[in-house]
């Protein structure tokens, strides 16, 4: 603790020293983290059931990437490595817990232990910027701890550890809004964010996470009968989640005017993504495989785009895989922040985004040592009927995928540029391409210090 406390009273005099020369060049930073919006829940992905125009606007002002990637499959471990920028492995953020999920029969393992509270000894995106001379503040769902407050935000709207809240309408019982509303939840968390901009008078952090998506599926009223007289679409039939969607949508809307309005803009560097993949039997992402809770990539690839206005070409895209571990790094780079002496494990994407490289080659890896439970075994794509996930790990290198599970050392390999949908496991007759994929991730492990499941479950049942 004694180290991070010295290395934090460098950043701040090294902030002294440059700020008065560089807050007016330092772009302002937005993260739009939607809770479980799928690949395909928004216009600019190609769904021809909701109507997302605001947020496909946005995209519109910078780059998509296609192969964008949640760093799990599951809220708060893909939020802990959007924090720190790290692989679930050094921060311990596996699940939400218990990671025993499930009937204990029918798990053959123990899986590891899960950590709640994400520990305060890792360096977090906000702490960083805050000490770099950004004012910092979070707005909807945090889930990593009881507040955010103690992780260097300045201004908490709505946050504490609470994955979901018990209601969109108030009262909201779990999720507490400064001074109370009468409002939607997801209407009345803009409104306070929009406040904060009115007010804000340096570069600032904001990182904008609502609850919306999640469940409880509430519609709104007045939205619902649009998406009723609309004709489902590969799956996507909901019309009180599409209700939620759109009034996401109406809400960014009311964040993009502010930032017109504060002529704020054209120096802010937003990123758009989603903490996991949509909600499988709620909406559903074809040709993508299952949904959250699983690492087919229904469950982990996400909408993702970055917009700055002067540094990224509008109406580009890329197919360069991506993570949100990414998002630490490409910020403190923008920003102007070093961050050679912190240990992430995304990339700046900076290169990519100034279309100075087309390549950007490295593996990424998914590590979940527990079990998540299937929402409804008789209507799901997961491996089997019972489970969302089992223990195991993932790696993507290049076009190839491969999954490995701790139960059985089973193994599947895809080709995702000829099989998205994994449906043809290759593993049999692929052996070099297995063996590869499978060599980099036991060394990704022992890299990683990562906690494998071996012990026996006395309770499984065969």
């Amino acid at each position: 603790m004694m180290n991070k406390v010295v290395f934090r009273f460098g950043l701040m005099l090294l902030s002294l020293i440059f700020q008065s020369s560089c807050s007016q060049e330092s772009p302002n930073i937005i993260i739009i983290n939607v809770d479980d919006l799928g690949w395909k829940d928004v216009g600019f992905m190609g769904s021809e059931y909701y109507e997302t125009p605001n947020i496909d606007y946005l995209s519109s002002l910078g780059m998509v990437f296609t192969n964008g990637y949640a760093a799990a499959s599951n809220c708060a471990p893909s939020r802990a490595g959007l924090m720190t920028g790290q692989w679930s492995p050094r921060h311990g953020v596996f699940t939400v817990s218990p990671s025993a999920r499930g009937r204990s029969e029918d798990r053959k393992l123990i899986p590891i232990k899960n950590t709640h509270t994400l520990s305060p000894e890792h360096d977090i995106l906000p702490e960083v910027l805050k000490d770099n001379g950004y004012v910092t503040c979070h707005a909807g769902k945090w889930h990593l701890s009881d507040n955010p407050l103690a992780y260097g935000f300045d201004v908490n709207i709505g946050g504490n550890h609470a994955g979901l809240p018990k209601s969109y309408y108030p009262p909201y019982k779990n999720v507490t809004i400064e001074g109370g509303s009468d409002k939607y939840l997801t209407d009345a968390i803009m409104e306070k964010a929009i406040k904060f901009l009115d007010t804000v008078q340096k570069p600032f952090f904001l990182n904008y996470s609502p609850y919306a998506v999640h469940v409880p599926i509430m519609g709104i009223d007045s939205i619902i009968p649009i998406y009723e007289k609309k004709s489902p679409w590969k799956g996507q039939a909901n019309p009180e989640y599409a209700s939620m969607v759109d009034n996401l949508d109406r809400n960014i809307g009311l964040l993009i005017n502010k930032l017109k309005e504060r002529a704020f803009l054209d120096n802010t560097l937003i990123i758009f993504t989603s903490d996991n993949g949509g909600l499988y039997g709620i909406t559903k992402q074809k040709p993508l495989r299952a949904g959250k809770g699983s690492y087919y990539e229904g469950g982990i690839r996400e909408p993702f785009f970055f917009v700055l206005n002067g540094k990224i070409k509008a109406n580009t895209k890329s197919d360069v895989p991506i993570t949100n571990l990414d998002i630490f790094p490409t910020v403190l780079q923008y920003a102007g922040v070093d961050a050679s002496t912190l240990h992430l494990d995304g990339h700046s994407l900076a290169p990519v985004l100034e279309e100075e490289v087309q390549v950007f080659e490295r593996a990424l890896f998914w590590h979940f040592p527990v079990y998540l439970q299937a929402y409804n075994v008789n209507d799901n794509e997961n491996r089997d009927s019972l489970f969302r996930t089992r223990p195991g790990s993932v790696i993507r290198k290049g076009e190839w995928k491969l999954h490995y599970y701790f139960e059985d050392e089973g193994v599947e390999l895809y080709n995702l540029s000829e099989d998205i949908e994994e449906r043809n496991n290759l593993v049999a007759t692929h052996l070099e391409k297995k063996d590869e994929l499978l060599r980099l991730l036991k060394n990704w492990w022992q890299e990683t210090k990562a906690p494998i499941p071996s012990t026996l479950n006395p309770e499984f049942r065969d």
